[in-house]
């Protein structure tokens, strides 16, 4: 990255900063403070590294008697290292690096709270590292563990789910031997319907829609001797996902949920108690939603979802024409 602040507002604070009579501590905190406004919501990436770099500058600014400045300037960071949009690992590494180096400090001087954030954006780092070969899947699941231990669902609900997603997803991401295939799958089953006894869909729609859409994913694909009755399960577990997911107002998250919808209707018999007679009904309604998801989609850019979806459409109307014949 450049280092030069492009937002002429941002240069102007950054000024006054250095042109204030206060303390070195309240200079330091005020950069903290800004960089974090930057990341709140930002604009474009270019927020996001005007954001790092106010942090680089709060760094050098805490002197050896303010440990706990330093360590939120380097968590901070990290924060925005890792939103910044990437190709590559660098500034993954870069944000694993902040935050480990800002771990020790924390848990001498912070709160739990402080501590468990961090860990816990250090497992989102590591799981995107896995991709690049730069960390495990083990490491970001120890991370996920450790933030777990402060964030209960009884006190934090909505960090324990997302934390219980990460788990679950991380799980289903490990590389395992295919007889240990089934213990994965259940385990991450498990981390999703842990995380729904704390998270309603009142008091936290978007946790409870994410966690019942992933729970239906991975019991849709859940490797048992009842598949019928897991993709029932599957089904009702997506309509709670779709009583948050609307086309006007998540439309990719709706479209994303409604294909997995259609995915297990695609499979699943009209009579479940007579799956002899096959599937016509539920093949048109699958049909519909697939429609439905490629045109939003589309819409988007999203251009490889609508080639998988254009290929699901062709092999319902192959089925649809065999029950024709």
């Amino acid at each position: 990255m450049t280092p030069t602040i492009s937002d002429a507002n941002v240069k102007a604070a950054l000024a006054a900063i250095e042109s204030e009579t206060a303390t070195l501590a309240e200079k330091v905190e005020m950069l903290i403070e800004m960089a974090a406004g930057l990341q709140k919501k930002p604009k474009n990436s270019q927020q996001l590294e005007d954001a790092v770099l106010l942090y680089r500058r709060g760094l050098e600014l805490a002197t050896p008697d303010l440990p706990l400045l330093k360590a939120r300037c380097l968590s901070g960071m990290g924060t925005a290292l890792r939103t910044i949009p990437s190709e590559g690992a660098e500034l993954l590494l870069e944000a694993k690096t902040a935050y480990e180096t800002a771990l020790p400090i924390l848990e001498e001087h912070a709160s739990p709270e402080e501590i468990g954030e961090t860990q816990m954006n250090l497992g989102v780092v590591l799981q995107g590292l896995v991709n690049f070969r730069q960390a495990t899947m083990q490491e970001a699941i120890q991370a996920y563990q450790k933030a777990a231990k402060v964030f209960t669902g009884e006190s934090y609900p909505q960090e324990f789910a997302i934390l219980q997603n990460n788990i679950a997803i991380a799980y289903l991401s490990l590389p395992l031997s295919p007889d240990q295939e089934k213990m994965r799958q259940g385990m991450a089953v498990q981390s999703f319907e842990a995380a729904l006894k704390w998270v309603t869909l009142i008091d936290h729609p978007s946790e409870y829609a994410m966690l019942q859409n992933n729970l239906a994913n991975a019991l849709q694909y859940l490797n048992t001797t009842h598949p019928i009755d897991n993709n029932l399960k599957a089904l009702a577990a997506y309509d709670e996902a779709l009583k948050v997911r609307s086309r006007q107002d998540t439309p990719m998250e709706y479209a994303n949920t409604i294909a997995n919808k259609a995915n297990v209707l695609f499979n699943l018999p009209d009579d479940v108690e007579h799956p002899e007679a096959g599937n016509p009904n539920n093949l048109k309604q699958s049909q519909a939603y697939y429609q439905e998801a490629k045109q939003i989609f589309g819409d988007y850019g999203q251009w490889e979802r609508v080639n998988i979806v254009t290929e699901m459409l062709q092999d319902i109307d192959r089925e649809i024409a065999a029950f024709s014949q």
